[in-house]
């Protein structure tokens, strides 16, 4: 074989070479942009019931909808949301293991405890959801209408006052450690094991106070039952317009809320990232979606994931600096 024919060949290969490789870049990208091809679980931490599990299971039933794939919703629930959150930083980054976070496993969490996770480059954030502030309500033996007249009462009453939360470390635990730094006020922390059994103290009165999400106290000061004082958030709620926020009345830094998103592994493709961002927003700046999470004290918080991603580690640092300063451990 002369060196002519030699030439050719080489030439022939390397332009089969190249061609392969023109081919299989599309195919990667076409895969993206099919996604999802089969169904999609979608983790919330929690048992069955509650915020956790009603949000993860709207967007699940939307993005079935809006996707014209299965989205399914799997509970996982244990150890605060730990076990959960584990098992979607180890999963594949393909987008077809999501996790619903929220305040606990994403914010409050990663300031109390050493988890096996890393809460800000273990995952992926892909779209925030919705929030719903945190109500300061009191038992009505509490003789005090407002928040000043209710942080008097404290300082006249020292160690007599007692509060409830859902347990150490959670939200209804911080908020109330934040406004007894603020107000340099002190109050008996009594930590349940939930949500349910701390608002059944509070109502009997073996409580006096609690910082309760607004959609588990809603039923109970719609009755009476409770009486509301504050509430946290950036502008008051158009189901309590009556009730100041505790920005409002000169408490600066409680614009936090129990909020709720969608996060994946880290290192997920972006455009699956973009697609499902896109996708929930949407779903979320629909009236009706937003009317029916209004009915759940829930106001839709539409962000990119770059801001999804910057308001989670800003919760991690805002909690961290209040557990520092209240010398708040939790083995």
């Amino acid at each position: 074989m002369n060196k002519r024919s030699i030439k050719r060949r080489t030439l022939k290969l390397l332009a089969a070479i190249g061609a392969i490789g023109a081919v299989a870049l599309p195919m990667g990208s076409s895969a993206q942009d099919a996604y999802p091809t089969k169904t999609v679980r979608i983790i919330a931490p929690v048992a069955p019931g509650g915020g956790v599990d009603l949000v993860a299971r709207t967007v699940a039933e939307r993005l079935t909808k809006s996707m014209g794939q299965s989205f399914i919703v799997e509970n996982q629930s244990g150890g605060g949301g730990i076990i959960a959150s584990q098992a979607v930083a180890r999963a594949a980054p393909d987008g077809y293991t999501l996790l619903l976070g929220y305040v606990g496993t994403h914010g409050t969490n990663p300031a109390v405890r050493k988890l096996p996770y890393d809460a800000i480059k273990g995952f992926t954030p892909i779209a925030m959801v919705g929030g719903t502030p945190n109500v300061l309500v009191t038992s009505p033996s509490i003789p005090a209408k407002n928040l000043k007249e209710f942080i008097d009462y404290v300082k006249a009453n020292p160690d007599k006052v007692s509060y409830g939360s859902a347990g150490q470390g959670t939200l209804t635990h911080l908020v109330m450690e934040q406004l007894k730094e603020e107000t340099k006020s002190d109050m008996v922390h009594v930590a349940y094991r939930g949500i349910g059994p701390a608002i059944t103290d509070v109502l009997a009165g073996q409580t006096q106070a609690m910082f309760p999400g607004l959609a588990a106290a809603l039923p109970h000061l719609r009755a009476g039952k409770v009486k509301p004082i504050a509430i946290t958030g950036a502008a008051r709620h158009p189901l309590l317009p009556d009730v100041p926020t505790l920005e409002e009345l000169g408490y600066k830094g409680f614009t936090g809320v129990q909020w709720y998103g969608i996060m994946g592994p880290a290192n997920m493709p972006k455009p699956i990232v973009a697609r499902l961002n896109s996708e929930i927003n949407k779903q979320i700046n629909t009236p009706e979606l937003k009317q029916k999470l209004a009915g759940e004290a829930l106001e839709t918080m539409p962000m990119t994931p770059e801001q999804f991603g910057d308001y989670v580690r800003n919760d991690i640092a805002k909690w961290s600096e209040l557990v520092k300063a209240r010398k708040i451990e939790i083995e």
